[in-house]
């Protein structure tokens, strides 16, 4: 189904649950669902297209609740903006999606205006918070509360082969490639956690950016009945206030997050006892840090493993399992990222297509209802990523005899940095745009608080300062790919096809642990 069908079906049964709690606003289920009409009929009024692409470029924000459920009733396709990107990266993308339309807020209307330049296809700009000259608020823009409904525009099979969203995702080589998350892979994953993650009266905290994969665990709490509490951003304390406060049920964090938690000075001052899932995603965690969350958060840790075109979790480590860990019981399953899903079948195979047995590391292949569409307007890239009938995650792992995986390398060059992914080959490239640069790589270094931090190997023809080949990058693409330190060299390792041997740049800094990621 779609997105406004799973919402409706909470609206018609529970209308006075409050389902928005900000700053901003309050509202409840019913309240919203008035607000959905106005904002879908004004679109269509404007001209929307079916299915055409909207952009939400904002930091966290109640609006942003309101706007998403809007533009899907509107039939319309959602494009999160990143505001953690450089922004030519994200012009660069929205071109490539033609976005028409884009909702922002007012600190970013600088970047708005030159997104509506830089963009052609770009056609309306609505400010999510307040009037900004030419371009109106979100408010301003909806019919008036006398609106008749929009149309409905579902069908019998719940418009199960459009377009959700198209998500970005990095690619190997050259910019992001558009992710097509379909209805029907939506609608399997906001099924899969509505199953694997059940509370009575739920309340979900919204504290990592909602373009990330907390918007989707958001929609997903939506479909539950949830009461979703937004915070403008990660702050330790102000999370394990609202925790508190809001008597948090679910919310979402990658291991970065959940380690400044871990060591803030006031981590203990404060009731966990209503949380019932504290779900980590985005990059492996510590088993340590897993162990000593337990004994602080309580029976509520749970992991996930997922990407942009496998939605999120396809494999799941429940909360009874990891505290069983934390205990003692299996404590090698802090290390894992757990069983197949619901949703998704999941395989290892070998560089041949071959299905490998347990016990054996290959590459982790997924087959099921959260694979998403393939990418935008990207056929040989699509086909590439589902060869021999599966799709490949790039992520090289193992099985064990009851089921549960182990990530233990990456397939893809890609370093996973506090649940970002940074694709080596766009900042080489960033990189060797200055002069005095001959060539660079691009590894992850273990890290205590992000997992990873990215490093550059460099071989100069000219002298060139640390600083200076940071800061390039940073200004190109923005600090989270932005290496962190830098290493000069007189020659970058090759394997024997000749192409940079990643493994050898690597291995001084990993040794022989058994996984190559953090």
């Amino acid at each position: 189904m779609r997105s406004i069908d799973y919402f409706d079906k909470r609206v018609q049964f529970h209308p006075d649950r409050p389902i928005l709690i900000s700053d901003e606003a309050h509202y409840s289920y019913g309240e919203m669902h008035r607000l959905t009409h106005r904002l879908a009929g004004a679109m269509l009024a404007d001209g929307l297209r079916h299915q055409e692409p909207v952009a939400i470029m904002s930091p966290n924000h109640g609006a942003i609740l309101t706007t998403l459920l809007g533009l899907w009733r509107a039939g319309a396709v959602w494009i999160p903006v990143n505001t953690r990107n450089a922004l030519d990266a994200n012009i660069a993308y929205l071109n490539y999606v033609r976005a028409g339309w884009l909702f922002y807020h007012s600190s970013l209307a600088a970047e708005a205006r030159q997104v509506q330049a830089q963009v052609p296809s770009i056609r309306k700009l609505i400010c999510l918070d307040t009037d900004d000259g030419e371009h109106p608020s979100l408010d301003a823009f909806m019919l008036p509360a006398d609106a008749p409904d929009a149309p409905d525009l579902g069908d019998p099979v719940g418009n199960g082969e459009e377009l959700t969203a198209i998500i970005a995702t990095g690619g190997t080589t050259g910019p992001a490639k558009g992710v097509r998350i379909m209805n029907r892979s939506w609608g399997a994953l906001m099924e899969t956690i509505g199953n694997l993650m059940p509370a009575e009266n739920p309340v979900c905290l919204a504290t990592a950016p909602l373009t990330h994969a907390a918007g989707p665990v958001a929609m997903a709490a939506v479909a539950m009945g949830a009461t979703i509490s937004v915070l403008p951003g990660f702050d330790a304390e102000a999370v394990m206030r609202a925790i508190e406060r809001d008597r948090v049920t679910h919310m979402f964090l990658p291991p970065t997050a959940l380690y400044t938690m871990l060591s803030h000075p006031r981590v203990r001052d404060y009731d966990y006892s209503s949380l019932r899932y504290f779900l980590l995603a985005g990059s492996p965690v510590s088993p340590d840090k897993l162990r000593q969350a337990v004994e602080i958060f309580g029976e509520c840790m749970c992991q996930s493993y997922g990407q942009t075109e496998c939605h999120m979790i396809a494999t799941w480590l429940p909360p009874h399992e990891v505290a069983a860990a934390a205990r003692g019981e299996h404590p090698e399953r802090l290390a894992s990222c757990g069983k197949a899903s619901y949703s998704v079948r999941i395989e290892l195979m070998d560089d041949d297509g071959n299905i490998l047995p347990t016990g054996e590391v290959g590459e982790i292949v997924a087959r099921g209802g959260i694979v998403g569409g393939g990418y935008f307007e990207m056929p040989e890239a699509t086909a590439e990523a589902t060869a021999h009938g599966w799709h490949h995650t790039g992520d090289v792992g193992r099985r064990d005899a009851d089921g549960y995986y182990y990530i233990v390398d990456r397939k893809k060059d890609m370093v996973v940095t506090g649940g970002f992914n940074v694709y080596s080959a766009e900042v080489e490239g960033a990189i060797m745009e200055l002069e005095a640069v001959a060539e660079a790589a691009i590894i992850g270094l273990p890290h205590d608080h992000w997992g990873e931090q990215v490093h550059a190997v460099v071989v100069a023809r000219a002298p060139v300062e640390e600083a200076a080949i940071i800061a390039h990058v940073k200004a190109r693409l923005g600090s989270v790919k932005a290496p962190k330190t830098v290493a000069f060299v007189d020659e970058i390792p090759r394997t024997a096809a000749g192409k940079m041997d990643k493994k050898a740049l690597r291995q001084p800094y990993w040794g022989d642990q058994a996984r190559m990621v953090n």
